[in-house]
């Protein structure tokens, strides 16, 4: 079936009109072309937005304190609270499927500025004093050192972890670090530690200028005693912290003589509920790139069709004097097919080619430049450009079926007399 002189007629039959070949290759260039530049931008955009999440573990909520807005048990509303270490040992005891719970304290950030100082150097940074298992929920690179371990939170070490802009600003570019001392309110810390961590959005800045260190060593030196500030808590994976978090929240509520319905009291993030929300979002994002690139390739596939009728058309002797000679309709139908399928795949992969060529430069251009946020990597793989195949071959059978059906039609005798 695919033998030389059925390929060189194909290629003779669609160069004999170099025009009105590359006009009809056009519309299904364009409109693959389009679609790859579509699914290409989608996913920069997802990247850039996923990448803001950074590395943090996304089945994770943070929990924290507010005003009580209902009375219950003799209890006024309008009255504060705090969380204790007595509040995270009733979750783990009475909340299943969880895999962290970290309660963490905080220095600085939205409670008011706090002074670090080394030597003849101060600054403001961000303090949170935490347990092992938090780099776990917010993973950073530790770049020299070490991390919070358990036994500093049993010894109350007084030991800390810096991140690189609290290094730049604390420290000369090749100072040694580790083993240094600095001093948080009054206190000296040991540094043990610096990390890094990978972030892409505003506040990535912000992230290298924290400072981590035991949570138990925290509650003594700043007197916080048994009070717990916020709380990370992760499920174990296949267990969404969505589908668990009202019981969580009835612990608390509980301990704390909280009314059940008291909607307000108990402040939280969940972030696996962002995030499938943001993973909802570039799910409709894709459907719509997919669904504008095939209407903008049906017109292409529409302009294929019609310049096989025209083909067919121009034909009809040539037809006629096949079936005389013994062409079978089947014979007819196979060349009108196989020559829509190779002018849509042609013109289809010139799209693909151009289509890859432009989002390479727009990467190289992205790299000289730096990012953009909540942009980073547009790009398409391999299921992408298989999807996109697919649906040429498909579009190329559907362009090339009316005038096929429309040669073999066409009765010997009325072909030949055809001028």
């Amino acid at each position: 079936m695919f033998n030389k002189d059925r390929w060189n007629e194909i290629i003779e039959v669609l160069t004999s009109n170099w025009v009105r070949t590359l006009l009809t290759a056009f519309g299904v260039f364009w409109g693959i072309f389009i679609l790859i530049l579509l699914l290409a931008a989608g996913k920069g955009l997802e990247n850039g937005i996923k990448q803001d999440f950074g590395d943090i573990a996304t089945n994770t909520m943070f929990m924290w304190t507010q005003t009580v807005t209902k009375s219950y048990e003799g209890m006024s509303k309008g009255r504060r609270y705090n969380y204790d270490l007595e509040d995270v040992a009733d979750i783990r005891e009475n909340v299943a499927n969880l895999r962290f719970i970290s309660p963490r304290n905080q220095l600085g950030g939205f409670r008011g500025g706090n002074n670090v100082i080394r030597g003849l150097n101060v600054g403001a940074f961000n303090v949170y004093g935490d347990y092992p298992e938090i780099i776990n929920q917010d993973p950073m690179d530790i770049t020299s050192g070490r991390f919070i371990n358990y036994a500093d939170i049993n010894e109350k070490r007084k030991v800390a972890i810096i991140g690189d802009g609290v290094r730049r600003e604390l420290y000369d570019k090749d100072e040694e670090v580790i083993g240094t001392y600095i001093k948080i309110q009054g206190v000296n810390f040991m540094v043990i530690g610096t990390y890094k961590k990978k972030t892409s959005g505003g506040d990535g800045e912000e992230d290298q200028k924290q400072i981590y260190i035991p949570f138990t060593s925290f509650s003594q030196a700043f007197n916080m005693g048994d009070k717990v500030g916020w709380m990370a808590i992760t499920a174990n994976d296949g267990t969404p912290i969505t589908a668990i978090k009202e019981l969580i929240f009835d612990v608390v509520k509980k301990n704390h003589k909280i009314h059940p319905e008291d909607k307000r009291a108990v402040g939280h993030f969940d972030l696996f509920e962002q995030y499938n929300r943001v993973e909802s979002l570039f799910i409709a994002l894709k459907v719509i790139a997919y669904f504008v690139g095939i209407l903008v390739l049906l017109s292409g596939i529409i302009g294929v069709s019609n310049i096989m009728l025209i083909v067919v058309k121009e034909r009809t002797k040539e037809i006629g004097i096949r079936r005389v000679l013994g062409a079978t309709p089947s014979n007819v139908r196979g060349q009108i097919l196989i020559e829509s399928v190779f002018l849509t795949i042609i013109s289809g992969m010139a799209g693909i080619v151009f289509g890859a060529t432009f989002i390479y430069i727009i990467n190289y251009v992205l790299e000289i430049s730096g990012p953009i946020d909540m942009f980073v990597s547009p790009s398409v793989n391999l299921g992408v450009i298989t999807i996109a195949l697919t649906i040429l071959i498909f579009s190329g059978l559907l362009a090339g079926l009316i005038p096929a059906q429309n040669a073999i039609k066409l009765k010997p005798v009325d072909a030949l007399r055809n001028e």
